[in-house]
């Protein structure tokens, strides 16, 4: 392999993996995933207990978002995190249906869906905004139609991503089956998050010709 080969290989490693700590990497979804997980198991273990699912839910989601203010995270995203646990803890205690616990989580992915949409619609799609103003490109990024029409691309991968949760949450929900929705959160949060992390990426790679200077640098 030559040298300019191994450049290449190492810069487009390197732009891959700041692709996937920009879009937050794998520390977010597994904290998103483990208070429904404690949700699951505290309504299992406390014989199908709502209260008991509910406090152990609040307790870890507030031990994460402790954690996460700590390590310097943004204090509005921690607090809206937290809420939404809150909220599917009262939900599912006041219609006394643990499978209502979740519901939060489903609206949250329905306006997902549609917000990435719109957002690829309008020519603002939510994977270029997210990246650019990381990257610290302010509009730059959308005055290159060749990184405007890559990002387009891959926001369809994100906007997938929520459909599938849907597809999956939606039924189970109307199930009541609060066992299968846990086991179901787990699946596809940290492990469907990576998958799409990577496919928006091979999207992003796919869409840019090779001449392209890549993400960092957009051309007019």
């Amino acid at each position: 392999m030559t040298q300019d080969r191994q450049v290449e290989i190492a810069a487009d490693r390197d732009d891959r993996d700041s692709f996937i700590r920009l879009l937050g990497g794998r520390g977010s979804a597994v904290d998103a995933s483990l208070p429904p997980i404690a949700f699951g198991l505290g309504w299992f273990l406390g014989g199908e207990s709502i209260a008991i699912g509910g406090g152990a839910a609040v307790v870890v989601g507030a031990l994460i978002a402790g954690w996460r203010l700590q390590r310097g995270a943004r204090p509005l995203a921690v607090l809206i995190s937290l809420l939404a646990v809150l909220v599917g803890a009262l939900i599912a205690l006041y219609t006394g249906d643990a499978a209502d616990f979740f519901l939060p989580r489903l609206a949250s992915n329905v306006l997902s869906a549609l917000v990435w949409m719109i957002s690829i619609v309008i020519r603002w799609p939510l994977l270029g905004v997210v990246v650019g103003a990381a990257l610290g490109q302010a509009r730059r990024w959308r005055r290159d139609p060749v990184l405007l029409r890559a990002y387009s691309r891959a926001s369809w991968v994100w906007v997938g991503q929520y459909m599938v949760r849907l597809v999956v949450f939606i039924p189970l929900w109307l199930l009541g089956a609060t066992g299968a929705l846990t086991i179901a959160q787990v699946v596809l949060t940290w492990p469907l998050v990576a998958v799409c992390m990577a496919a928006s990426w091979w999207v992003v790679r796919r869409s840019l010709p090779p001449e392209h200077p890549g993400l960092r640098h957009p051309r007019s």
